[in-house]
């Protein structure tokens, strides 16, 4: 089977590494070439052509004509197979990182071009900037990487033979590769963006028990997240806090997993949600928040969770109140404003009402601001943890369970069983058989698409809201 993939860039990051794994998976039973608008300076294992109409859009730079920029791919495509490819296996085409994207992969449909669009993010999960006002390619299959997203596009108008599920897999750690440096080390291995909530990894990190330190590995590389996070970096320095920033930035990244006590994640939104799954390969206990419609997939391939908590309640009296909800309604009419979204006040009012019920909040629907507010309280008031640890339990005791090396076992052992190469060539190997003998007549449905990540009960001013300080 002849297999040609598209991706923005070929830069070091989530999607090129799930790139890269398909087509280490692929490579004894399918010929592969690979297109991108960059290529990274060090060589690609496989085939692999630049063309520049399919890279980021750059300010002050005039885009490249959707027409040439199909063009080019076509051309590479034939230029290496006479007959064309079987299937031209696309990621995240809808993100607008290329205004041109969606008119690009719409000339090489009517080329005659098989197209596989594998979605890894939406622009409707909080990415306003990242929005096509365009239609959505229609007529071609999908794929996704959760079941999540998959009930989401079966409900935006996608059918059952054209949409597919495709997990991805898990690199497992080497043992065999050790750091010996000895540290108190808790760790939240992430690059700090405001998605991840890092406000409350810090907030976690005043109940350890032991005096640990709290290792966050990589910084952000966006523009809207360095602001927010040099600001932390500020904050923790000001309060002589046991963080420790950029952790993995020099250090070997297995090295300083195998090193730490225990792994912890704060975040609030994921595509796939490797975090919940790395950190058993290493033999490392993981603690802290469940994302829950991201989970139930890997509950499902018994990977145990449930010591995990879904919420981190906080007196409502120690914010106030009514700047709150002001910031939080302006935030959520402000997203409709950007998506051209319809809701009405009361709607707002009962989200609002119901996710303040008994008079807490979860911390991860605060701001930065109002994340500062809680941990300087506990800072100043010892006995404000204790009401802490009375409202969260889990609090008391961070990173143990009754049996820690039964977790750890058993899912370790889910881990390699469930998300191991041998399962992921399977599984995409029955995918493309299917898109080669079944052609689909489909389209999805923005406004019920965006309907389904718009949900108020859980509308955060992290994922959704402008930082403003």
């Amino acid at each position: 089977m002849k297999i040609a993939f598209i991706h923005y860039h070929l830069k070091t990051g989530g999607v090129t590494s799930v790139l890269k794994q398909q087509t280490e998976a692929i490579r004894d039973v399918c010929d592969v070439l690979v297109l991108a608008g960059e290529v990274p300076d060090t060589s690609f294992p496989f085939d692999t052509v630049e063309i520049p109409g399919l890279a980021y859009d750059k300010e002050g730079v005039k885009a490249h004509e959707p027409e040439k920029a199909a063009e080019a791919v076509t051309e590479a495509i034939f230029s290496k197979w006479k007959h064309g490819c079987d299937i031209l296996h696309v990621h995240n085409s809808m993100l607008a990182k290329n205004k041109n994207f969606l008119k690009i992969l719409k000339r090489l449909q009517k080329h005659g071009i098989r197209l596989f669009l594998q979605i890894h993010d939406f622009a409707e999960d909080g990415r306003p900037l990242a929005y096509f006002p365009d239609e959505y390619v229609s007529d071609c299959h999908y794929g996704v990487i959760n079941s999540r997203d998959y009930n989401i596009l079966l409900k935006s108008g996608l059918k059952k033979e054209g949409l597919h599920h495709i997990p991805n897999t898990v690199n497992f750690f080497d043992f065999g590769h050790k750091d010996t440096t000895p540290e108190n080390l808790i760790l939240y291995p992430v690059r700090a963006i405001r998605r991840k909530n890092i406000g409350e990894a810090i907030l976690l990190s005043l109940f350890f028990r032991n005096n640990e330190t709290l290792g966050i590995t990589q910084p952000p590389n966006s523009p809207a997240d360095i602001t927010p996070y040099n600001d932390w970096k500020d904050y923790v320095k000001e309060n002589h806090l046991n963080v420790m920033f950029e952790a993995g930035v020099k250090r070997d990244f297995e090295g300083l997993v195998q090193s730490s006590k225990f792994v912890i994640t704060t975040s609030i939104s994921e595509g796939f949600g490797f975090s919940f799954l790395e950190p058993w390969t290493a033999k490392k206990m993981l603690w802290g928040r469940n994302i829950s419609d991201i989970c139930c997939d890997f509950e499902r391939n018994r990977v145990q969770l449930n010591h995990l908590y879904t919420q981190l309640n906080v007196p409502l009296q120690w914010i106030t109140i009514n700047r709150f909800y002001e910031k939080w309604k302006s935030c959520v009419l402000q997203a409709c404003e950007r998506f051209d979204y319809r809701i009405s006040e009361e709607c707002i009012r009962k989200a609002f009402d119901s996710l303040t019920k008994h008079g807490l909040i979860d911390f991860a629907l605060l701001d930065e601001a109002f994340q500062k507010q809680i941990i300087s309280r506990i800072l100043s008031d010892n006995k404000e943890a204790h009401t802490l640890i009375r409202l969260n339990p889990y609090l008391s005791t961070p990173g143990d369970v009754s049996d820690n090396a039964s977790l750890i076992q058993n899912n370790m052992s889910a881990v390699r069983s469930n998300y191991n190469q041998a399962e992921y060539k399977k599984n995409l190997m029955d995918i493309y058989s299917r898109i080669v003998r079944d052609s689909v007549s489909q389209r999805i449905d923005k406004n019920i698409l965006l309907s389904q990540f718009f949900n108020l009960e859980e509308f955060s001013l992290l994922k959704w809201g402008d930082y403003v300080g």
